[in-house]
């Protein structure tokens, strides 16, 4: 899931954001409504978690110019005012979610969950594919019934090429919807996420490296 943090305190900003990589998540943070609108113009985003009071440009119209596009990304909401009021205000904007500060942590994760998956086209509860069979609720993977034990990010690609369903993924789209901005560009992880992949998953071999288009499951 690919969610952009948009917060001008910066240390919350930032922890949310490293509490939401350890959760699997690909994220990016911008600290004003400005950013926020730049960013999401090249970038598609599945949940923007979005603070309503916001320096250059203000989380109102953030959320507004968010909402009427064709794609739009599903908005989580945050702000220091809690009453009935604010939070209707801030759902005829456009906003899907609304949250008041302070909140717990673990709350945020589950409502963001629960954007992305109104977000993504609908998938089978459990992905399988020539034997290999990936729960992401219990993030479990097995392989012809034997556990499989993988990082974070190998479980993400995983995914990522059983959801496609015996199409081709592209490096760059692996790289979109499991890592985030920090990746440096010149960086071989795809290749060597495969390659550990692959080496966990066992013979006979199930992904197969289609040059110069990418990889398939």
């Amino acid at each position: 899931m690919r969610v952009l943090v948009v917060e001008d305190e910066r240390v919350l900003a930032d922890a949310i954001a490293e509490g939401l990589r350890e959760e699997a998540m690909a994220v990016d943070v911008v600290y004003d409504g400005d950013a926020a609108l730049d960013r999401t113009s090249y970038t598609a985003y599945d949940v923007v978690v979005l603070d309503r009071d916001l320096p250059l440009v203000h989380g109102d119209d953030v959320c507004r110019d968010l909402a009427g596009r064709a794609e739009p990304a599903r908005i989580l909401m945050l702000t220091a005012a809690g009453d009935v009021t604010e939070r209707v205000h801030g759902l005829r904007l456009g906003a899907d979610d609304y949250l008041p500060k302070p909140f717990v942590f673990s709350e945020l994760v589950a409502r963001i969950r629960a954007l992305g998956r109104r977000s993504a086209p609908p998938v089978p509860p459990v992905l399988e594919r020539d034997g290999v069979r990936l729960d992401p609720h219990r993030r479990r993977v097995t392989r012809d019934g034997a556990e499989v034990r993988l990082t974070r990010k190998e479980f993400a690609v995983l995914e990522e090429l059983l959801r496609a369903d015996g199409g081709v993924v592209s490096a760059e789209t692996l790289v979109d919807r499991v890592w985030d901005e920090h990746l440096d560009p010149f960086s071989n992880i795809v290749r060597v996420t495969m390659a550990t992949l692959r080496r966990k998953l066992g013979e006979p071999a199930v992904i197969t490296t289609i040059t110069g288009a990418g990889y398939r499951l």
